[in-house]
Formats: C-alpha cells, sequence, structure tokens
C-alpha cells in the first residue's frame, strides 16, 4: 500500500512546494520595498549625504502636533503620508502640516492592503484621499504611499494615472508595536548606517499614528524621531521626498 502511494505522496509534496514557491515570489512582489517586480517606486538615490523622515497613518490629534513641535526645533521639514479618512476629520491639522513646509502623501482613505483590493475600490481610496487633501491645501498631491507597501502592477497604475508618484522605503522598523524609543531609534541608526555604506540615502518611516485608531499612542515613534535629529542633525541633510520627486523627473 505504501508503495503505492509514494507518487502521490512525492507529487503531491512537490505541487506544495512549487505552489509554496509561486506564493513566496508573489509575496516578495506585492510587499518587499525593494521589489521591483510589480513596478518602479521612489525610495532613496545615491546621495548617502541625505536622509528623508517620513510619517504614516496620520493624521494623529495627539502626538502629530507635538512632532511638529520637534521638527520646527530643529528646523528640518518631513514628508507625512495621510489617511483620508482621518485628514477629512482633522483639516485644520493637515493644514498646519503644510503650512510647516513640510510634504503630505496619499495614503489611501481606509488603510486597506491594495495588493488584495479590487480595481474600482483602489481608484476610490486614491481619489477619495486626494480630493480631500486637495480640497483642504488648495493644491494637489504628488506622492503615494501604499498601506503595509503592499501593491500590484494596478495599483501604480491607478496612482500615475491620478498624477501620483509612488513611494515606498529602505529603512523602517516595528515601531507601531516597540514601546521603547531608544530600540527604535537605536535600529533606525544601523540602517542609516548600512544604507550609507551601499552609498545610498536613507528613506525612513516611522508612525505618528496608527490605522486602527486615530488617537492611538505614538509617543515611542515621536521620541524616536527626536533621538534621530539629535544624533544625525549635524552629519546629514535631511529632506522631503518631494525634493527626491522632483529630481527624478
Amino acid at each position: 500500500m505504501l508503495s503505492s502511494l509514494t507518487p502521490w505522496i512525492y507529487g503531491g509534496t512537490g505541487a506544495a512546494a512549487g505552489l509554496g514557491l509561486v506564493w513566496g515570489g508573489c509575496a516578495y512582489a506585492a510587499l518587499w520595498p525593494g521589489s521591483r517586480i510589480f513596478g518602479e517606486a521612489l525610495i532613496a538615490p545615491r546621495l548617502p549625504g541625505e536622509l528623508a523622515l517620513t510619517f504614516d497613518d496620520g493624521p494623529n490629534p495627539v502626538w502629530t502636533p507635538r512632532l511638529l513641535d520637534i521638527l520646527a526645533g530643529h528646523g528640518v521639514r518631513g514628508t507625512f503620508f495621510l489617511i483620508g479618512n482621518y485628514a477629512h476629520a482633522q483639516p485644520a491639522l493637515v493644514r498646519r502640516i503644510a503650512e510647516a513646509g513640510h510634504a503630505i502623501g496619499n495614503h489611501s482613505w481606509s488603510h486597506p492592503n491594495l495588493a488584495l483590493t479590487a480595481g474600482t475600490k483602489v481608484a476610490d481610496e486614491l481619489k477619495r484621499t486626494s480630493g480631500t487633501i486637495e480640497q483642504i491645501l488648495g493644491r494637489p498631491v504628488h506622492l503615494f504611499r501604499p498601506p503595509f507597501g503592499a501593491r500590484r502592477p494596478k495599483v501604480f497604475h491607478i496612482a500615475r494615472s491620478r498624477g501620483l508618484a509612488p513611494v515606498l522605503w529602505n529603512a523602517m522598523t516595528n515601531d507601531w508595536e516597540e514601546p521603547s524609543a531608544d530600540r527604535i531609534a537605536e535600529n533606525l541608526a544601523h540602517k542609516i548606517d548600512a544604507m550609507t555604506r551601499r552609498g545610498h540615502a536613507t528613506n525612513i518611516v516611522l508612525h505618528d499614528g496608527s490605522h486602527r485608531a486615530q488617537g492611538t499612542n505614538r509617543e515611542p515613534s515621536v521620541n524616536a524621531a527626536w533621538q534621530l535629529l539629535a544624533k544625525f542633525k549635524a552629519k546629514y541633510r535631511f529632506v522631503t521626498l518631494d525634493e527626491w520627486s522632483r529630481r527624478a523627473i
């Protein structure tokens, strides 16, 4: 009996392994920030003396203002990728971000996994978010970061058709769940050093908000941003992603 089942067992194992490889490849293409399989995105140029601080999932009515005060104290501008329904709820805070000279990008309306979202829904998510931000600020939005970094070719096609440049990153930690600002900053500092050794600028992701709730505590992330500014301000030039995007055109 075992001998008669052996080809099926090995065949099934091989099929499962093949499916695993296919799934792994798709996951890499859809989620890994450095993958270009599903399309090009702005990450970071070969400018090892530059850092871009970017912040996702805001605006957060508690922690975004504190972060803005820290950035202003250091004379640094960052890039904020806003969730559309949060921006709609906090128009004055969106204006404050823009008036301080920070770049603002589209981070979808409700933070879904766009790699698994129907094209019509993707288009609506981006349209509503850009429309809301543009109505608040009176100017268009040009940057787009997909939630979780999740994408497929259709997502980038829709974004570009709306005048949005897709953006990913090359330095991120689990700051959304790490309680220690010291560990967040230390991990990001190691990534900055690694990017510098490779001859690249660093596109850093931190979170001033959470897609799960608008007022989520982001004290560790905000304090980590302060530590990075204190550590690298004298050595590196901090830029917004608008600057890199214009150079890439």
